[in-house]
C-alpha cells in the first residue's frame, strides 16, 4: 500500500520566475516514469500543465501531491494568497482520478522566516509563544479549506521556516488537526530522527517524503554565512545513501507502523548547479535504494 513518487525540486525546478527550467516537463516526466516511479509531484503551477491540460502531460504517472505556500504568520498576506491555494486546488482537480491514501495531497508549506532562512536548522529564533495560535489556526483553516474541495492536505515542516525543528512540529500537531508531510531530510537537518519521528508520530503522518541530509555540509555552510538556498546549491540534501539518513530504518518504521499512501524521493537541488544528466541518475539511483529494500 505504498506507492513511490519523485518531484520537479530533484531537478531545480522550483519556481518558473527564476530562469528557464533546465528539462522541460515532458523531460522530466520520461526520465521520472523510466526510473521506475509510479508518480509525480505538482511542481510550481503551470511547469507540469493546467487545469486543462495536466491530465495527458502525466504521462500515465500519478500525481501525488504538490505544494501550497502561504504566509501564515502574516495575517493580511494570508488572506491575499488564498486564491493562488484556489487556483492550485483547480489543477489537482484535474489529476487522474486515485483511490484513498493515493490521492493526491496538498503540501502545505509555510512561506518562511528570513531569519531561520538565513541560519537554517534550528539555529534562529521561531514564533513567539503568544503569536503560535494565530498561525495554526490560518493553518487549521487552509486544511479545511482543501478538506471542501475534496482533498485531504498534509502540512510540511522545512528548514527555514517557522516550522522547522521537532519542537515546531509538536506544537503545530497539537494545535491542528492537519496530518504531517514528515520530510525525512528537512528533519535530520533541522536536528531530528526521522525513524524516530516517523514511529512517534505514526498517527499524524499522512505524506512522507523521503530525502538524505549531510549535517557537515549544513555545518559549514552555517560557518561561511551561507543560508538555506546556497546549503541546497552545495549539495546539503544529498542522493539517498551518500548523507546521514538511516534509510533502511525508514523503511521499517513504514512498514512497522502500516503507513499506506506516498512516498516522494527528493533531493533539492538548485539550477545550473548539477548537470541535467546528473540530476537523472541520481533519481534512478536514489528509485533503486528504496526498490533495494522492498519498496
Amino acid at each position: 500500500m505504498i506507492k513511490v513518487a519523485n518531484a520537479p525540486v530533484s531537478f531545480g525546478v522550483f519556481e518558473l520566475s527564476d530562469a528557464p527550467p533546465p528539462l522541460t516537463a515532458a523531460e522530466m516526466v520520461a526520465a521520472i516514469a523510466g526510473a521506475g516511479y509510479d508518480g509525480i509531484d505538482l511542481g510550481p503551477i503551470g511547469y507540469l500543465g493546467t487545469a486543462t491540460d495536466l491530465a495527458g502531460r502525466l504521462g500515465g504517472l500519478l500525481l501525488a501531491g504538490g505544494w501550497a505556500d502561504l504566509p501564515y504568520g502574516d495575517p493580511d498576506g494570508f488572506r491575499a494568497k488564498l486564491p493562488e491555494l484556489d487556483a492550485t486546488l483547480d489543477v489537482f482537480a484535474a489529476a487522474p482520478a486515485a483511490d484513498g491514501p493515493f490521492a493526491p495531497r496538498p503540501t502545505l508549506g509555510c512561506s518562511g522566516s528570513p531569519e531561520r532562512f538565513a541560519r537554517p536548522g534550528g539555529n534562529a529564533p521561531g514564533l513567539a509563544p503568544g503569536d503560535w495560535a494565530g498561525y495554526a489556526a490560518r493553518v487549521q483553516e487552509t486544511a479545511d479549506r482543501c478538506r471542501e474541495r475534496g482533498f485531504e492536505p498534509v502540512f510540511h515542516h522545512h528548514l527555514g521556516t517557522y516550522v522547522e525543528t521537532p519542537q515546531d512540529v509538536e506544537r503545530l500537531l497539537e494545535l491542528t488537526d492537519v496530518p504531517l508531510c514528515l520530510d525525512t531530510g528537512h528533519l535530520l537537518l533541522a536536528g531530528g530522527d526521522p525513524v524516530t519521528a516517523l514511529r512517534d508520530w505514526a498517527g499524524r503522518v499522512g505524506h512522507v517524503h523521503v530525502k538524505d541530509g549531510d549535517t557537515k555540509i549544513l555545518d559549514q555552510a552555517l560557518a561561511d554565512g551561507a543560508d538555506l538556498r546556497e546549503l541546497m546549491g552545495r549539495g546539503g540534501f544529498a542522493p539517498l545513501g551518500e548523507g546521514e539518513l538511516d534509510l533502511p530504518g525508514v523503511v521499517a518504521a513504514l512498514r512497522d507502523t502500516g503507513y499506506q499512501g506516498w512516498v516522494v524521493i527528493e533531493q533539492d537541488t538548485l539550477p545550473g548547479r548539477r548537470s541535467v544528466e546528473r540530476n537523472i541518475a541520481d533519481q534512478a539511483a536514489n528509485r533503486d535504494k528504496l526498490k533495494e529494500l522492498g519498496l
